[in-house]
């Protein structure tokens, strides 16, 4: 399963943006989608999950400014951001879990990242 996320760029703070991610490769089932962020020289860190029975869970850093969702019928998911802080920048990246179709083969998947900076 390929993930290509979408959505980073400039904003200022206060601001928001809305990052994508979208899977492709086959007929798979995902059991959970999550986006980390990662700035230079730190570990990356988990902002936000949501598995196939919609429970979510968030970063404390996050919580209550950015909403992850899931489109199943498109293979894809969102992380809202509001209310941007200039911590937020970092380089976001999605990954999925699941199976294929059919089968027990499971697979995990990261996308490439994608820039957000918080700025003004």
């Amino acid at each position: 399963v390929q993930l290509q996320a979408s959505g980073g760029g400039l904003v200022k703070p206060g601001g928001s943006l809305r990052l994508t991610c979208a899977a492709s490769g086959g007929a798979f089932r995902v059991n959970a989608w999550r986006w980390y962020r990662q700035v230079p020289g730190k570990q990356r860190v988990m902002v936000a999950e949501i598995t196939s029975g919609g429970t979510t869970e968030y970063g404390d850093s996050v919580s209550g400014r950015f909403t992850i969702a899931e489109n199943k019928p498109e293979k894809t998911a969102s992380l809202e951001m509001n209310s941007l802080k200039p911590e937020d920048t970092a380089v976001y990246y999605c990954f999925a879990s699941g199976f294929y179709s059919g089968t027990t083969q499971v697979f995990d998947s990261w996308g490439q990242g994608t820039q957000v900076t918080v700025s003004s």
